[in-house]
């Protein structure tokens, strides 16, 4: 099939694809990508090990907050109030934001109460939070 100028002039076909069009797409889809991907990311910060997974190596002074069963907090060994408890993790850290702080929490803390003290712990500054948990041998 041919197409005519408003002259009359015949013009020939043309056989190749234009990919033009097929190339704007493709560019278009890549930035789509390339925005939404950090997007499909965590906000918090938080190390999960398998549960089979050997342990990991400790620092020499690790840093435990634990949340016990019945919604009260203890930095280390000792209980805290949650008010007090970024300025003890300031103390306990050096003031490093960069220091991973350990979360422990009992088996029957409610999932909201953890996500509320790992939410707070990040909103003071620190982003590495680790979640402590029991070791389990295979096969057992």
């Amino acid at each position: 099939m041919a197409a005519s100028h408003d002259d009359g002039e015949q013009l020939d076909e043309l056989s190749e694809i234009n990919v033009t069009p097929f190339i704007d797409v493709m560019l278009v889809l890549l930035i789509i990508f390339m925005v939404a991907a950090p997007l499909a990311t965590v906000d918090v910060n938080v190390d999960l090990p398998a549960s089979t997974a050997a342990a990991a190596p400790r620092p020499d002074e690790p840093v435990y907050v634990t949340l016990q069963a019945d919604g009260s907090v203890a930095l280390a060994n000792s209980e805290i109030g949650v008010e007090a408890l970024p300025g003890a993790l300031d103390e306990a850290t050096g003031g490093d934001p960069e220091a991973r702080i350990y979360l422990r929490a009992d088996r029957n803390v409610e999932y909201g109460e953890l996500m509320g003290l790992m939410n707070l712990i990040r909103d003071a500054g620190w982003g590495r939070i680790g979640l402590v948990g029991l070791e389990m041998v295979p096969g057992s």
